[in-house]
């Protein structure tokens, strides 16, 4: 399927072969962007012996169980979908794929049935037309129709599913095309952006890394779980996130964290054991010659005054983010950070405004 398949869309395409579970090919035809993705043809998902083998089954489903007038409110909440930033089930998106779009209006009837039912939703509701599969744990179940033992709606985030609630409900208290064709974000001057960072009491940092060679999706996977690793280590030392935003640009990846603190005090109390356990002796013999005193007894623990690893965000990312587990393919060797100062002269304006000032696509 592999050879035989990526040839026949190179013949057709002329395109790029990309790599997701397995190749494919990506190009232009018509006008249009196209993926040629090889599947093989089976009697039934069941015999399915590849992830993509089951496609065929969910266009029939669609097209049989869907009249013109029900595919224009289908088309109507994909619209809506993108006007919210919570279409595609990419893993920059983390959204609504089309295929649960389209199941969503089977299910509920029309566009406005499904915004109805989504304004009630909660965190692991379960959906399903015919029949449900096995039990699944995740912000949104839906059961897909062609294969129970499949949740349609696993790429949805937690986020994102809560900012589809969120949407129901503000567009069927105020209607208004702005969810379907939000304004563009404009950035904020850089005296905007001083004063509202002087206003939180925050600090800012970012770290950039390499554009690493390899499939965008993988990329913005690998990204996602850089941001988290590097928001835990920042907590794990003390500087405490407050938010984080993060962009592929065509050169460079971008990390903006706002930090409770970028700068800690030389030292601080490490809590040892209790005076009556066993360990204790080792541990006041460990400190007995502390620089910055010896240990003391608070609570009935014995304490004491030590110099901290890391005094400064800056540094502590220098040296742990090797440690942290980014993303496998993106490499710490290539990162470089910028302090408070310089992310606010250098970093992009449209990053930092969607870092200090967050607001609903709609609401632009």
């Amino acid at each position: 399927m592999e050879r035989k398949g990526l040839r026949i869309g190179e013949d057709i395409l002329g395109g790029k072969r990309m790599y997701a579970e397995h190749p494919y090919i990506t190009g232009r035809y018509g006008g249009f962007e196209v993926d040629m993705v090889p599947c093989y043809k089976v009697t039934s998902p069941e015999k399915m012996l590849s992830a993509v083998d089951r496609t065929p089954f969910h266009t029939d489903y669609v097209l049989s169980n869907t009249d013109a007038a029900m595919r224009d409110q289908i088309r109507l909440l994909k619209v809506f979908m993108k006007g919210i930033l919570a279409y595609g089930a990419e893993p920059n998106n983390r959204g609504f794929s089309g295929y649960l779009c389209e199941l969503l209006v089977i299910r509920y009837g029309s566009f406005r049935a499904v915004l109805e039912a989504g304004a009630a939703w909660k965190e692991g509701i379960s959906i399903a037309i015919d029949k449900k599969g096995p039990p699944m744990v995740a912000p949104l179940v839906f059961y897909d129709p062609v294969d129970p033992r499949r949740n349609v709606a696993s790429a949805v985030h937690v986020d994102t599913f809560a900012l589809f609630i969120t949407a129901c409900k503000a567009y069927l208290s105020n209607p208004s095309e702005k969810f379907f064709f939000p304004s563009a974000r404009v950035p904020l001057p850089a005296a905007e952006l001083r004063r509202l960072v002087k206003v939180h009491g925050s600090r800012l940092l970012t770290a950039t890394f390499k554009k690493p060679d390899i499939n965008e999706d993988n990329l913005h996977s690998q990204m996602w779980k850089t941001r988290y690793a590097l928001s835990k280590k920042l907590d794990a030392f003390s500087f405490n996130v407050l938010r984080t935003v993060h962009d592929l640009g065509n050169e460079e990846l971008a990390f903006i964290f706002e930090l409770e603190r970028d700068l800690l005090s030389k030292t601080f109390k490490h809590v040892g054991p209790p005076v009556w356990v066993g360990s204790a002796e080792s541990f006041l013999e460990k400190w007995r010659t502390n620089e910055f005193g010896e240990p003391f007894i608070e609570d009935g623990v014995w304490k004491v005054i030590a110099e901290r690893m890391y005094f400064t965000a800056a540094e502590m990312l220098a040296e742990e983010a090797v440690f942290s587990s980014i993303g496998r393919e993106i490499d710490p060797g290539t990162m470089r950070i910028l302090d408070h100062d310089d992310t606010l002269s250098m970093a992009d304006a449209g990053l930092l405004t969607e870092l200090l000032d967050p607001k609903l696509p709609w609401e632009i």
